[in-house]
C-alpha cells in the first residue's frame, strides 16, 4: 500500500510539473490547480498546492513572489526578472540581463550572506495602458 501512495504522489506531482510547464503565463496556484482538474478531477487543492511548494524547493520550478498579488510559478527557472500588471494583475517576463552582481550595491547587509535575489517591476501592459 505504501507504494501505491508513493506511485499516486508522483504521479500528481509530474502532472503539476506539466501543467506548469504547458502554461506560459505565469501562473498563480489557483489557475494551475483549474488546469490540473481539467485533466484528474480527483487531485485536490492542497495537493496541487503542496506540489507546487515542493518542486518549486526541489528547483523544477520557479516561485516567484508577487507584492500586492498571488504568488506566481514559471516554467522558466534560469535567473530573469518579472513585470506585473498593476490592471489586470497579469505577469510577464522582462528582456532584460540578470544582475548577478546586484548585491554589491547594498551599503549593509546586516549580517545576511546574499544568495540570490528576484525583482518584479510594476506597470501597464499594452492590454491595459
Amino acid at each position: 500500500m505504501h507504494s501505491d501512495i508513493k506511485n499516486r504522489n508522483t504521479l500528481q506531482r509530474k502532472l503539476v510539473l506539466e501543467t506548469v510547464r504547458n502554461m506560459t503565463n505565469h501562473p498563480d496556484a489557483e489557475m494551475v490547480y483549474d488546469e490540473v482538474s481539467k485533466i484528474n478531477p480527483m487531485v485536490s487543492k492542497a495537493t496541487v498546492y503542496r506540489n507546487l511548494k515542493l518542486l518549486a524547493k526541489q528547483g523544477h520550478i520557479l516561485h516567484i513572489p508577487i507584492p500586492d498579488g498571488a504568488d506566481c510559478f514559471d516554467f522558466n527557472c534560469s535567473p530573469h526578472y518579472h513585470i506585473k500588471c498593476r490592471k489586470c494583475s497579469r505577469v510577464f517576463d522582462v528582456d532584460m540581463p540578470y544582475q548577478e552582481n546586484l548585491y554589491q550595491n547594498i551599503k549593509n547587509y546586516r549580517g545576511f550572506v546574499i544568495e540570490t535575489h528576484q525583482i518584479v517591476f510594476s506597470g501597464l501592459c499594452p492590454d491595459c495602458k
